[in-house]
């Protein structure tokens, strides 16, 4: 096979006799055999096939031309590759692309040059043949080709260029799958980095868990004077509570201080022993999540995914029932259902407006109930997943804070109340009778603007809370701009504790004044324990301590010290061995344990 050509216009001659030609041949050689004898001139063997031994071919007559050497200009050796199918096979000069001797080929397929095979035909007269196979032909069948390199390839080499192929198109092929391999296994190793990974996270939770377990062994065997430690936190001794005011005669004492990045509510399930947070992760977008944390060392958490578009959680409660179920409502105009096993939103009712608040039916395990940002409530059944069962415009649009629903013990069964807080002040709402128009409960009298309602099931108590309303005169909002009110402040405001004493009916027992927020929306808990009776705890937006009080008379009872200010989510746990009391604020977490167990 020849050397590559760097031009791309070649032309390829393959050498294949055809049986056309040969039986064409014949019949010329049986006309005139004298006749052929005397015209075929002595090159009409291809310069491809070599002479006898000790004789010379064409091949021979043009290395001989070009030098008996057989040397080119680069003083390189000659073969047959470097000169076969450049020179015409009359003259044996080289063809050319232009000019006289332009390279030129018969209709059997002969090349020659065009001078050379013109004079070649104009001798011969009327019995004008080809020089090589014989074949008839005239002036008029001379084609001039237009190739810059014409290079003629015999079968064998065809073969190898075939072959070739196939080995580069296998070459391409094996290439191809070790780049797919290589990808897989960089996959692989990717996916078990991340599995060393939280491989490595459990390593060291047991560690911790097991550190744990060996210092409380050592404490309860006498061995060591100080109490155990998990996650860098000290948990206090039973014989000291660190912000009572009362030299360590309160009900509460501090268990655990834990650090929760971005927590704004919290809600605890007794039965399941969790405790389950909404967070705001840090970082650009500020992703909303939840994040469950179990209430048993080392108090292992886990983050759990909202679905796309629920935004920031505004209420968050959990199943009364111990369905391992949580019901949270949301500003993007969502009320959804959360199994805590599975860690799976279930349900996911869309609504027209914002969701700022919901609640668990005390008295129908399938009931559920949102507070909505323009003043109506809804009631939903999670046997019904297509739309909510009814809905109640409320008394102004003002958004619908808190919800709470009421224990029937006093209302027929079939006659559902809910208590709604707004900044107007408490409604209370009846569905399934004959009115669920709401009402205004008027026993709270004039105190200003509604900011957190409190309930408690077992004993009907209801605290509400209030920050005094500005007023201005119209001459003087009509004359001048307000102006920026202090943002964060403490103000005074008031606690008024109510009692049900009736289906439609409140008594109220006390007021009391307070340091509130003057922005915020603060969270209280009423709680029932024993041997203190039933005590309400809020924050004092002033000194920054939980405050707990005793109900009706608002005693303080104890005041817990708080790490940080302000408060933003306070809950009690009464089933949970005894009591548990959670206190939120600014990213830490505070457990407080029931001083009276043992």
């Amino acid at each position: 096979m020849s050397n590559p050509n760097p031009n791309p216009n070649i032309y390829i001659v393959v050498d294949q006799e055809s049986e056309e030609d040969s039986e064409e041949t014949e019949e010329s050689e049986e006309d005139s055999e004298e006749e052929e004898q005397e015209e075929s001139i002595p090159v009409m063997e291809s310069p491809r096939v070599s002479g006898k031994d000790g004789e010379k071919g064409v091949e021979g007559r043009i290395c001989s031309s070009l030098g008996e050497s057989g040397e080119n200009s680069q003083g390189k050796e000659w073969n047959r590759g470097d000169i076969d199918g450049l020179f015409c096979p009359i003259c044996l000069e080289a063809w050319t692309t232009i000019g006289d001797h332009h390279v030129c080929c018969l209709p059997c397929g002969h090349i020659f040059g065009f001078s050379c095979i013109c004079k070649w035909l104009q001798q011969r007269g009327t019995t004008r043949k080809c020089p090589q196979c014989n074949r008839k032909c005239t002036l008029k069948d001379v084609r001039k080709l237009f190739a810059s390199w014409v290079v003629a390839i015999d079968g064998e080499s065809q073969q190898i260029i075939r072959s070739l192929k196939a080995k580069c198109i296998s070459l391409e092929k094996k290439s191809a799958d070790l780049s797919n391999k290589d990808a897989e296994w960089r996959k692989r190793e990717v996916e078990w980095k991340k599995r060393e990974a939280v491989l490595q996270q459990e390593l060291h939770q047991l560690k911790e868990k097991t550190n744990f377990l060996e210092q409380l062994l050592d404490v309860q065997s006498g061995k060591s004077g100080r109490a155990p430690s998990m996650g860098g936190y000290q948990v206090q001794s039973l014989g000291h509570s660190p912000g009572s005011e009362f030299n360590g005669q309160g009900p509460f004492i501090l268990q655990k201080e834990l650090k929760v990045d971005g927590a704004r509510l919290f809600d605890v399930d007794a039965s399941s022993e969790i405790l389950l947070m909404t967070r705001r992760l840090q970082g650009l977008g500020g992703t909303h999540v939840l994040t469950k944390m179990s209430l048993v060392v080392p108090y292992e958490r886990q983050d759990i995914s909202l679905p796309y578009g629920t935004k920031a959680v505004r209420d968050l409660r959990i199943c009364p029932f111990g369905r391992s179920l949580a019901l949270f409502a949301s500003l993007g105009k969502k009320l959804s259902v959360l199994s805590t096993e599975s860690n799976n939103v279930i349900l996911a009712y869309d609504l027209p407006a914002a969701a700022w608040s919901c609640s668990w039916d005390l008295n129908n395990s399938h009931q559920i109930y949102a507070g909505l940002q323009n003043g109506s409530l809804l009631v939903f059944d999670l046997r019904q997943t297509a739309r909510p069962m009814e809905s109640v415009n409320g008394l102004t649009s003002n958004p619908v804070h808190t919800i709470h629903s009421l224990h029937n013990s006093i209302a027929p069964s079939r006659v559902t109340a809910i208590l709604s807080a707004s900044s107007v002040g408490i409604c209370q709402w009846s569905f399934g009778g004959s009115e669920e128009r709401p009402f205004l409960l008027s026993e709270t009298g004039y105190q200003g603007v509604c900011i957190s309602l409190s309930y408690c099931p077992i004993s009907d108590n209801i605290i509400a809370s209030y920050r005094p309303r500005i007023d201005f005169p119209n001459e003087m909002a009509s004359s001048q701009p307000l102006l920026t009110p202090l943002i964060g402040r403490g103000v005074q405001g008031s606690h008024v504790h109510l009692k049900r004493a009736g289906s439609n009916s409140y008594q109220k027992l006390g007021v009391t004044c307070a340091n509130v927020n003057d922005i915020r929306l603060p969270r209280s808990t009423i709680m029932n324990i024993e041997n203190h009776g039933c005590l309400f705890a809020s924050g004092d937006e002033l000194t920054g301590e939980l405050v707990l009080q005793e109900l009706p008379s608002f005693t303080v009872v104890q005041r817990l010290k708080l790490p940080k200010h302000p408060i933003h989510d306070v809950k009690y746990a009464q089933a949970f061995n005894g009591g548990l009391l959670g206190c939120l604020s600014e990213d830490i977490l505070q457990l407080f344990r029931n001083r009276d167990l043992k």
